[in-house]
Parts: structure tokens; sequence; C-alpha cells
């Protein structure tokens, strides 16, 4: 392969050729720079390209590689890193006009994991004004374009980190989920987008006015955005390395002896109510063939409260934004975003404390119902959305669209309010727009979901650059 085209491989790939030499870490950074310089214009998924400091850490990688000292699992490996996230000398406005110029000193808890095991950071990806849409666009950067269609989002709220990863502006990138940022933004990008277990990789801002609020800690994750399931896992098991500076990190394990056993299959493709996209239906159905052709056995179930645990997402979020976040969306937030929290809010009182707390303890009952349903079912084959990408500025339009859409998107809210994991992994294209499946397992069991992904990736055959970068 010509060096010029080094972006083009997966992070496992680019690793291995670096760690035997026939290549070096700064010529894989400068393959992709270039990329990002080609396309970023267009796409505008990257809010800061980091040219100088890549290239330095890329000279130091190879000259520790020259040196003989061990080697990380990503070393000489380019990521990109949402600007709602700590990196130390970079501007992380959170797509806030009033924060553009918040220079960390320091580097986020999952930067710095990925840093020590190699990993070059190369730029910084868009968000929505406060990470609060399913949309990527702010005042203070403008607005990312869905690589395969304009007129569509690229997903929120990590839609720059989908639409770079999709292009080969570096083989991982780094994105969170409060309520789907991880998951849709893949699916709407045609990539791989892990939701790990809350609490599995650690988060923290020291520039961070206040600590996480309260829904935050028990629901917002931060995880992988990849081309290839199998880069997605050795991201996620690098970014979940612990850190003292979250003390809600659990150390749970990896890997198990059924790691990679077919196992029983709740395939969930209709539901009362609800008129799925004819897109969605028929990649369900032929992913859950996929993995009964494997050995897996599938089933149609539907997950427990389904309905109540999106609701659930919603009042609970609503309350704690109120008291920590409203505000500074009312005082800071473009009117984009303003607009979307009116929408978010909705008619939904305010619950007393007495309704507040027995939110949580609700919230316990449904995941124990969730719990159990896991371990006769541990995968859940489900939709990422009920729709298909949405047209941009889609949650602007009426407090009536905002509720379609929110019932659109329960699949990934009530799995969300429970702090499940889930994987999102494309299957092709219908229309010209990618088409993917969401795979939820139960709590640190993303082995289970990340094994049943690889089944249906090799099945499905799709190639995001084989589309958007053919040779």
């Amino acid at each position: 392969m010509n060096h010029t085209e080094l972006w083009r491989l997966s992070a496992i790939e680019l690793a291995d050729r670096i760690r035997r030499k026939d290549v070096s870490a700064l010529e894989a950074t400068d393959s992709v720079l270039a990329r990002i310089d080609a396309c970023n214009p267009a796409v505008n998924a990257l809010t800061e390209v980091m040219h100088d400091s890549a290239r330095a850490a890329a000279r130091e990688a190879d000259a520790a590689h020259a040196r003989g000292e061990a080697l990380g699992p990503l070393h000489g490996v380019p990521v990109t890193i949402k600007i709602n996230v700590d990196v130390a000398g970079s501007a992380g406005s959170g797509g806030i006009v009033a924060l553009k110029q918040l220079v960390p000193e320091a580097d986020a808890p999952l930067v710095s994991n990925l840093r020590r095991a190699g990993g070059i950071v190369v730029g910084r990806s868009n968000t929505p004004s406060f990470s609060l849409r399913w949309f990527t666009d702010n005042e203070a950067h403008g607005r990312t374009l869905n690589p395969w269609n304009p007129a569509v989002t690229p997903g929120g709220s990590s839609g720059g980190a989908a639409a770079a990863a999709a292009l080969g502006m570096g083989p991982i990138a780094h994105g969170n989920d409060y309520g789907g940022s991880i998951r849709h933004p893949a699916w709407a990008c045609g990539v791989v987008g892990l939701r790990p277990t809350a609490g599995r990789v650690p988060a923290f801002n020291a520039t961070a006015k206040d600590d996480r609020i309260v829904t935050n800690q028990l629901m917002s994750v931060q995880g992988p955005l990849t081309r290839r399931v199998a880069d997605a896992r050795v991201a996620f098991e690098v970014m979940a390395q612990g850190d003292p500076r979250d003390p809600l990190w659990v150390p749970a394990p990896f890997a198990y002896p059924d790691s990679a056993r077919p196992v029983r299959v709740a395939l969930f493709k209709q539901h009362a109510g609800i008129k799925a996209d004819a897109s969605v239906v028929r990649a369900l159905e032929q992913a859950a063939q996929w993995l009964a052709d494997a050995g897996y056995q599938v089933e149609e179930a539907v997950p427990p409260h389904f309905d109540e645990a999106a609701r659930l997402w919603r009042a609970m979020l609503n309350d704690d934004l109120r008291r920590g976040g409203g505000p500074a969306i009312e005082a800071m937030g473009d009117a984009a975003v303003r607009n979307a929290f009116r929408f978010q809010l909705g008619d939904l009182e305010p619950m007393d404390r007495d309704a507040y707390l027995s939110a949580f303890q609700r919230r316990l009952t449904i995941a124990r119902a969730w719990s159990l349903f896991l371990a006769d079912y541990p995968v859940l084959l489900m939709p990422v959305s009920w729709e298909r990408q949405f047209s941009i500025d889609d949650d602007q339009r009426s407090q009536s669209r905002y509720e379609e859409m929110l019932i659109a998107q329960a699949p990934l809210l009530g799995t969300a309010a429970l702090g499940l994991p889930g994987l999102s992994v494309p299957t092709g294209l219908v229309d010209g727009l990618p088409t993917g499946v969401q795979i939820v397992s139960t709590r640190y069991r993303e082995d289970l979901a990340l094994a049943a992904g690889e089944v249906i990736e090799r099945a499905a055959g799709f190639s995001v650059l084989a589309h958007l970068a053919p040779r």
C-alpha cells in the first residue's frame, strides 16, 4: 500500500504495521492528516486539526519504538476526540460560543488512556451546543454534514466523530452517549458505535464548573466509533482503564468463558403503535438470519417496560436539567439548542421530591426486569431508531414532530436510562443511506454484543470506505 493511503487501514492493521516497522507512526499520522485536509472542509466533522502536536507526538512514538520501549496496543494510531471532553492545550468548547477560549491544562481520563496506549490525537470532533441534539450544528463551529447525504443528519451528538470515522479521518473516534449520542450517529453515517455500560470508562473534566448531574452519572458514557468491530473492541478496552479521578469506574473484566459462544437472541422488530420504516425491519430480519446461520438461537421477543423505560429517561433527565443545566442552556446555548430544550421539556410538569425519588425506585424495578430478560436472552437485537435518518433540523419544526422523534428514538433512550451497553453495527445501504442494527447486552457484557456484531459485520460485508472513498 502506498504510504499516502495508510488512512484506509483499521486501527489494528495500522498498529501492527507500525509495530513491525513496515511504516512509521509519523507516516501514518501524515497520511491521516492529509486525508483530513482533503475531506474535512466539505463536511466540517472536525473543529480543530492538530497538525503540529500530532506530528510531534508521532515523532516521539517513533523514537520510543527505536529505543526498544514497550508499545501499547494503539502505538502510532491516530484518534479524534469530541470537543466536550478535556484535551490538554486544546479548546473544548462543547459547541458553545462562550466557551471557545476554555483551554484545559490536563487530559480527561479516557484521553490519558488513549495516549498511554500510543494513540496520537489528530483532531477534535464537532457536537451540537451542550451535546443535546440528534443533529450536529452549533454557532461556535457550524454544521457537520452527513457524508452520504447533506440533507439528513449525521446523527448527534457525536455526529462529527461519526462523519470523521466514515471518511477515514482516523480509525478511532471518541464519542459519548447520554441518550444515543454514540449509537445514533454511528448508524446515521454507516460506522460502528459502542456505548459501554455506565461506569466502564472513567469520566472527568477538570474544566467543568460542577460535577456531573445525577442522570449523567447513571446514564452517560464514553466510547468509540470505528469502521470495524475489532477496532471498537480494542479502543474500548484502552478507554476503560481505571482512573482515580472517577470513583464511579467499575473494574469489570472484558472477556468471559462464553464470550465468543453463540447464545440466545431476542429479536425485537415490531412494537404496538409504532410503524417502523421498512428498511429498519429488513435490516433486523437480515441480521437475525445471519446470527441464526452462525449458530445463535433467535426468537422474537419484546423487552419488558420498553415504552416506560424511554419515558423514564425523559422525565428524569428533564428534572435534572431544569436544576443542573437548563439555566446554562438558556444563557449560553444557541437558538437551536434552546428551542430543542424547550421541546424536550414539552408539557411535562416538574416532579416534586417524592415523585423524583419514586422515579429512581421505578428505574431499579425496570432494570431488574431487563436483567431477568437478558438472563434468558443474553443478546437483544433491536433498532437504533424506528425511523430513517432525520431531515436536517427536524427537531426545530414543532412540538408534535419532536414527540414523534422521541418515539422513534425509544430504542436508544430506554437502554441509556438503564445504563446498559449497546452496539450499533452497519448492515448495508438502502436508497443511498446506511442501514444498521443495535445489539444490546446485559451490564458489563459488551463482549457478547461485540461477538454478535462481528458475525453481522462479516456476513454483511459492508465497507464504508468502499462507497465514500473508492479507489
